[in-house]
């Protein structure tokens, strides 16, 4: 074995014991100890210094292509999930690019702890590589405009709901006075890594459906 495999054997290991829920659900720091988020950040480090595909617009996007179900984030939007109101809780999180269009959409899907209904909260967007940026760090930097919101409710006590499905659409919120980018460290054909001009952290792994 490799040394880009063995790493990433340990992150991917590592992360599976953290996931406590078992259902999916995507980690964040802030269910974690100092140590073990420190460790995920070391690893992570150590992943992306062996990246296979270190200019990825360049060289490998079709990669990007597809599903992709988020397994760890430091972001503050993917944070906030974890405390929604009246009895909700967030399960599975996904991301779908489309390099023909350069488009994709984040999904979060919700449940009530009850079972009484269970639905999503979809945010499309479009992206683009940072030109102004491509001398510092060719072809692994995307500027990111955040388009629409959706929030859905797909059934109620097992009934379906194509009535409110969805049942409220907004303009997506973006970065006051920046354009929001994400570099991508790390990128395979199962696992990919970003980091947000925020600093903040995303691990992912390819994914064949939303369920």
């Amino acid at each position: 074995m490799n040394n880009q495999l063995a790493v990433k054997e340990k992150l991917q290991v590592f992360l599976d014991s953290i996931q406590s829920e078992r259902d999916g659900t995507p980690v964040t720091d802030l269910k974690l100890d100092k140590t073990q988020a420190q460790k995920i950040e070391q690893l992570t480090l150590e992943l992306e210094g062996v990246n296979p595909n270190p200019n990825p617009l360049r060289t490998a996007p079709f990669l990007l292509q597809g599903t992709w179900q988020l397994l760890y984030s430091t972001a503050r939007e993917i944070r906030s999930l974890e405390k929604l109101p009246l009895g909700l809780k967030v399960g599975k999180v996904y991301q779908v690019i489309n390099i023909a269009d350069n488009t994709f959409f984040n999904l979060a899907n919700v449940t009530h702890t009850l079972g009484i209904l269970s639905g999503y909260v979809k945010v499309t967007a479009t992206f683009e590589l940072d030109q102004e940026n491509s001398d510092s760090l060719p072809d692994k930097r995307i500027n990111v405009y955040f388009d629409k919101r959706y929030l859905s409710i797909q059934k109620i006590a097992g009934f379906v709901t194509p009535q409110l499905n969805p049942f409220k659409v907004s303009s997506a919120n973006n970065p006051l006075g920046r354009i929001a980018t994400l570099d991508i460290t790390y990128l395979d054909e199962t696992l990919r890594i970003g980091r947000g001009g925020d600093g903040s952290l995303f691990i992912l792994c390819k994914s064949d459906d939303l369920h």
